[in-house]
């Protein structure tokens, strides 16, 4: 085999490898597995990407923020903190602004929202692929949240929370057991977004672990083959 033509293998080879992964990665990834009904679809402003503080700047203000002021995020805020957790940033294949595994994307983002201007007090489902959110409980759930938080009251004082779900065996069914771990590595990748696009709106947010998986899923709404795994209280800072 002559250099060249070995060159075409592995190129060849790569691209096949590429492709596989959009297949059953980023396709499949993107379509919902939710079961419940949706109630009102809200289209999330294009987001922004660029702003008014560097990421070196953001990274060296970025603390936990467990105290919120009085104003209330409006739903441009809303598009950006959803798009910096998972948007998608690729021209070409839906590849997002965090790393996944194999780009099998386990995770599933949720807003709940209690006070935000337009948007309805309710929890929300994220659809990454038409950058909107579904509407799919009525209400303000942040005392329950609360109560799923083990009592943490800045989760009922936030304006908003996200909260991440995972779908593990769309990691698992390529990765075995491993998959369980590279899932928790995504949803860190993820928070870390979240944490900094607050920051770079000049809003705050903290991650909150110690949660009651069963209490949130039953406020959520999701089956079984989804487990909460990560919430973040966001709020402007006082």
């Amino acid at each position: 085999m002559t250099a060249h033509s070995k060159l075409k293998e592995i190129h060849f080879t790569f691209v096949i490898g590429i492709m596989l992964i959009l297949m059953n990665g980023c396709g499949n990834s993107l379509q919902s597995t939710s079961t419940y009904t949706i109630l009102a679809t809200i289209q999330l402003p294009p987001p922004q990407l660029t702003g008014n503080i560097s990421l070196e700047a953001t990274l060296a203000e970025r603390r936990s923020l467990r105290q919120y002021g009085e104003k209330p995020p409006g739903i441009n805020e809303i598009s950006q903190l959803l798009w910096a957790a998972q948007g998608i940033t690729g021209k070409n294949y839906p590849f997002r602004t965090a790393p996944s595994a194999g780009a099998t994307y386990p995770l599933e983002t949720y807003l709940m929202a209690g006070n935000v201007t337009g948007l309805e007090s309710g929890v929300y489902h994220y659809d990454i692929a038409s950058h909107s959110l579904k509407l799919i409980k009525r209400g303000d759930h942040r005392a329950a949240l609360c109560n799923a938080s083990v009592g943490q009251k800045h989760v009922k004082e936030a304006p908003i929370t996200i909260i991440l779900t995972a779908i593990f065996q769309r990691t698992t069914n390529r990765y075995g057991s491993r998959g369980i771990k590279y899932t928790y590595m995504e949803a860190g990748h993820v928070g870390q977004n979240i944490c900094l696009q607050a920051e770079a709106l000049d809003m705050g947010s903290v991650p909150v672990g110690a949660i009651d998986e069963d209490q949130i899923a039953t406020i959520l709404g999701i089956s079984r083959a989804e487990t909460p795994l990560y919430i973040f209280p966001v709020g402007y800072k006082r």
